[in-house]
């Protein structure tokens, strides 16, 4: 029987706990590299999931260790950017390692003069053979293409290196670390209930959901990472059109598509007053607008997760309901995702190795 998507979801709790457990031997090179003197600016290189990811984990490195992160796309930044010479620290994230644009932007980091680590679940794949060291993800190869136990995974590991990163520069004693450590080890063994509170909303919509022909979801500060990924899930999986924004940047223009056809999708790491003020004015122009919470119970338009937690590890938590929707979702509307499409789109575009 083959694997599913809702597998590698369910997987997320024992693999999320094995790094957590792991992951002083596995980034042991960032350790390395952080201990021989001060990081203040961080590339990451990242596309698709990967850059969704970066995105979730980002706000981590400039809270807890002052270090300014840049995400960059890396076809434009091979072909029509240079490269900033302050940079201390360069990743090249890619879970399968086979991204050809990432390998073409590590190549052109490396040429500059500076070494590049490769942030991978494939530490043998082409982009980690040419990387001047590797971090292992720790998940394995996922089996599905549509990744969602290798995100969380990434979005973990990005945490754990920001984590390091503040630990070795002096901006986190122990006690914050370990205070840090054990939320995200609660965090795993809560996935459970959480697949649990989101199927049963699921199923309580399933009608309005699988209607919509319309997706957008709403985030602020790290999770707009979420709703970006929101964004690729749905458009990979229940191929409809699918969007995610900043919440300041959907009021800025794109409102003004909204018509009785789109469900939107609000999502918060706790009440959050601007969100509430556009989710309140949107409801009566849209078919739904529901509203995915880590803090409080679920009700008729909201998914309550119940698991108050720091708004920088909440994208980590409130990642597992978007990925049960795109899969739930497209179930709903008939679509086998077993059944692969496009299947020569990779060999004949070459945007993989």
């Amino acid at each position: 029987m083959s694997v599913t998507m809702m597998d590698c979801i369910e997987r997320e709790p024992e693999v999320l706990a094995r790094i957590l457990d792991e992951y002083p031997q596995k980034l042991a090179p960032a350790s390395e590299l952080l201990a021989q003197g001060a990081v203040r600016r961080l590339l990451i290189l990242a596309t698709g999931s990967s850059l969704n990811a970066a995105q979730c984990a980002a706000f981590a490195f400039s809270q807890w260790a002052n270090i300014q992160v840049e995400i960059r796309e890396p076809y434009p930044f091979t072909h029509y950017e240079r490269f900033d010479e302050t940079t201390d620290w360069v990743i090249a994230l890619s879970q399968s390692g086979k991204s050809h644009s990432t390998l073409e932007a590590q190549r052109k980091v490396q040429a500059a003069g500076r070494k590049v680590y490769c942030l991978t679940a494939d530490c043998t794949s082409p982009l980690a053979r040419e990387a001047d060291a590797v971090l292992d993800i720790n998940c394995g190869i996922e089996p599905v293409g549509f990744v969602t136990l290798g995100f969380s995974a990434t979005v973990l590991n990005l945490l754990l290196i920001a984590l390091l990163a503040a630990e070795t520069q002096g901006a986190l004693d122990a006690r914050a670390r370990d205070k840090t450590l054990n939320t995200l080890r609660d965090m795993a063994q809560r996935l459970p209930e959480v697949i649990r509170r989101t199927d049963d909303f699921i199923t309580r919509h399933q009608a309005m959901l699988a209607a919509a022909p319309r997706y957008i979801a709403i985030g602020y500060g790290g999770l707009v990472g979420v709703a970006k990924e929101f964004e690729t899930k749905f458009t990979e999986t229940v191929r409809r059109p699918s969007s995610g924004f900043e919440l300041e940047a959907y009021m800025h223009g794109p409102y003004l598509e909204a018509n009785h056809e789109h469900l939107l999708l609000f999502i918060e790491d706790a009440p959050h007053p601007r969100l509430a003020a556009l989710r309140d004015y949107m409801r009566p122009h849209v078919k739904a607008a529901f509203t995915l919470s880590a803090h409080g119970e679920s009700s008729e338009s909201q998914l309550g997760l119940n698991f108050p937690i720091d708004p920088l590890l909440a994208p980590l938590l409130l990642i597992v309901p978007v990925q049960i929707m795109a899969y739930r979702v497209a179930t709903l509307k008939g679509i086998n995702l077993s059944v692969r499409i496009f299947d020569d789109f990779d060999k004949v575009l070459q945007s993989k190795i």
